[in-house]
C-alpha cells in the first residue's frame, strides 16, 4: 500500500503562491485578467479538491464548466463561505491564503480508516537538524508542539538519540527519498504521514526555509504543532480557529492551548486524558517497558530533588518519585507528564519557596512556577534571575530557608540568589568545592531538609552539616527511593 503524505504546508509569500508536488506555480499578484484568474483557482482547486479518481494534479478544464463550478462550491461548503459556485472575492482570499497542502475532500477530522497509533507511548527522533535554529531551539520547539497534544489525551512522547523511531523528525532539501520532494525556499514547508509502519508518523521539514522561534521566518512550532496533528492521525478542520485549519497561522509557542476543536479531534482517537483529583494522568507503563529506565541503577543519580507541600520529589529522565520526607514505603515512580505535562522530561532542577507556597522548575534556558503540581502561567527565561547569557542552564538548585537565599549550580561554580531581594549576590559565582568541603564531582541536585543540605552527584548523596560546614555522611542517591 503506497503511504501518502499528510501535510505539506504551503506558503503565499509576497506575489507568489506555490504548491506542494506537482502542482504548477502560479503568479497571485491581484490577478487583473479573468483568465489569470481561473488560472489559479483552477491549480488550487486541482490541489486541494480533486480525489485520486479525478484528473491529475495540474490539469485543467475549461474556465466556467461544471466540474470547476462544483468544487468551488466544495470549497465555500469547507471554508463557510456563501455557496455560490462562482470565483467572488472571498472565495478568492481564501484561495489566496497561506495552508496546509493535504486536500479538503473526503473526511475533514480524521482520515479515511481512521488511523491511529495502538500503545500510548511513543518514540521520537530528530535525525536532521536546520542549519537556521540552534539544535536547543528544534529540540524545544518539537518538544513543545507535541506536547500540545500530549497535554489533551493519554499519549507520552520519549526522545530517542538513535535506531528507528515511531515519528522520525527530519530536515530535508528537494528529493529526500519519499517521492514528495520540497521545492525551495517559499514553497512547502513540510509534510507528515498518517500513523502506521513505515514512514507512517515521519514528519519532514524542507531545509531552505528560515525556521524561526518567533514571528520572522517560519515559526517551527506552529508548522510542528499543525504536522503532528497528522502524525497522530487527524486531517484537516473546518473551524477557523483550530490548529488544523487548512490555512497556516502563526501561533505563539509559549502560553499556547490546544483550542476545542483540536481537544475533540484528537480525543476522538485517543480518549481524554484521566485525570484524578485535578491532576491529570496517563496510565503506567508495564514494568518491563524498555522505555523504562532502571529505577534501582546503582550508579545513577537524580536530575532534581525539591519539596512540594509535604512531599518529597526526586525526578531522574522522565520519571518521578513523590514520598514522604520520614516514610520508604508507598513509593512509586510516575512519569512527569502525568502531573506536569508542560514538562515532559529531564528537569534541570528544581526547588520550592515554602513561605510563598511556590516552587520553581528548570529546564534549559526556562523555568515554570507551580503552586502544588498547578502550573502558574508560560515559561520564563532564567535570565530574569540575573544570570550571564553564558549560563544555558542550571544543574541544581537549593533553597536555604535560615537565610532565605537559593544556590545554583551550574558546572563546578554556584551563584546565590536573594529571594528577599530579587536579585543575584555579587561575587559570585564561586567554586562548590572549596565552598563547601568534603563535595566532591559536578553538582546534579540538592535539597535542604532539617538544617542539612544533600547535595546529589552521580551515585552519591553527600549530607552536608551548614554549622560545621563539612560532610557528615555519605549515601547511595538510589537509598532515596528505596533501592
Amino acid at each position: 500500500m503506497t503511504v501518502l503524505p499528510m501535510c505539506g504546508l504551503a506558503l503565499l509569500l509576497g506575489a507568489a503562491l506555490e504548491f506542494c508536488t506537482a502542482a504548477p506555480s502560479v503568479s497571485a499578484a491581484a490577478p487583473r485578467t479573468t483568465q489569470n484568474k481561473y488560472h489559479l483557482a483552477q491549480a488550487y482547486l486541482d490541489k486541494y479538491y480533486t480525489s485520486k479518481a479525478g484528473p491529475q494534479v495540474g490539469e485543467m478544464g475549461a474556465p466556467g464548466g461544471r466540474a470547476l463550478i462544483k468544487k468551488i462550491k466544495e470549497l465555500q461548503a469547507f471554508f463557510g463561505l456563501r455557496i455560490t459556485g462562482k470565483l467572488d472575492r472571498p472565495t478568492m482570499d481564501m484561495i489566496k491564503r497561506p495552508r496546509c497542502g493535504v486536500p479538503d475532500v473526503a473526511n475533514y477530522r480524521l482520515f479515511p480508516g481512521e488511523p491511529k497509533w495502538k500503545k500510548n507511548t511513543l518514540t521520537y527522533r530528530i535525525s536532521k537538524y536546520t542549519s537556521s535554529m540552534s539544535p536547543a531551539e528544534v529540540d524545544k520547539a518539537v518538544e513543545m508542539a507535541l506536547q500540545a497534544w500530549g497535554s489533551a489525551v493519554p499519549l507520552s512522547f520519549i526522545r530517542v538519540n538513535s535506531g528507528e523511531a515511531d515519528i522520525m523528525i527530519s530536515f530535508e532539501t528537494g528529493d529526500h527519498g519519499d517521492s514528495y520532494p520540497f521545492d525551495g525556499p517559499r514553497g512547502t514547508l513540510a509534510h507528515a504521514f498518517a500513523p502506521g509502519e513505515g514512514l507512517g508518523g515521519d514528519t519532514h521539514f524542507d531545509n531552505a526555509e528560515k525556521w524561526t522561534m518567533g514571528m520572522n521566518g517560519f515559526n517551527l512550532f506552529t508548522v510542528a504543532a499543525h504536522e503532528f496533528g497528522h502524525a497522530l492521525g487527524l486531517a484537516h478542520s473546518t473551524d477557523p480557529s483550530a490548529l488544523m485549519y487548512p490555512t497556516y497561522k502563526y501561533q505563539h509557542p509559549y502560553g499556547f492551548h490546544l483550542p476545542k476543536d483540536d481537544v475533540k479531534g484528537i480525543q476522538a482517537l485517543y480518549g481524554p486524558r484521566k485525570t484524578l483529583l485535578g491532576k491529570p494522568t496517563v496510565p503506567h507503563a508495564p514494568p518491563q517497558s524498555p522505555s523504562i529506565p532502571d529505577l534501582c541503577d546503582s550508579s545513577s543519580s537524580f536530575d532534581a530533588v525539591t519539596m512540594l507541600g509535604k512531599e518529597l520529589l526526586l525526578f531522574r529522565d522522565r520519571i518521578f518519585w513523590r514520598r514522604q520526607v520520614h516514610l520508604m514505603a508507598g513509593i512509586r515512580p510516575s512519569t512527569i507528564t502525568s502531573s506536569f505535562p508542560q514538562l515532559m522530561s529531564n528537569v534541570d532542577a528544581a526547588y520550592e519557596v515554602a513561605e510563598r507556597g511556590t516552587a520553581y522548575f528548570f529546564k534549559g534556558p526556562h523555568y515554570w512556577i507551580t503552586r502544588g503540581f498547578q502550573m502558574q502561567g508560560p515559561p520564563r527565561t532564567i535570565y530574569d534571575f540575573g544570570f550571564p547569557r553564558y549560563v544555558q542552564r542550571i544543574d541544581a538548585a537549593v533553597y536555604l530557608k535560615d537565610v532565605q537565599k537559593t544556590l545554583f549550580f551550574v558546572g563546578d561554580e554556584y551563584y546565590s540568589y536573594d529571594e528577599r531581594k530579587r536579585k543575584m549576590e555579587k561575587d559570585y559565582p564561586k567554586n562548590t568545592e572549596e565552598e563547601f568541603s568534603g563535595v566532591n564531582g559536578q553538582i546534579d541536585a540538592a535539597v535542604e531538609l532539617n538544617g542539612y543540605i544533600y547535595f546529589f552527584s552521580g551515585p552519591k548523596a553527600y549530607k552536608y552539616d551548614t554549622e560545621k560546614e563539612d560532610v557528615v555522611s555519605v549515601l547511595k542517591s538510589s537509598s532515596w527511593i528505596g533501592c
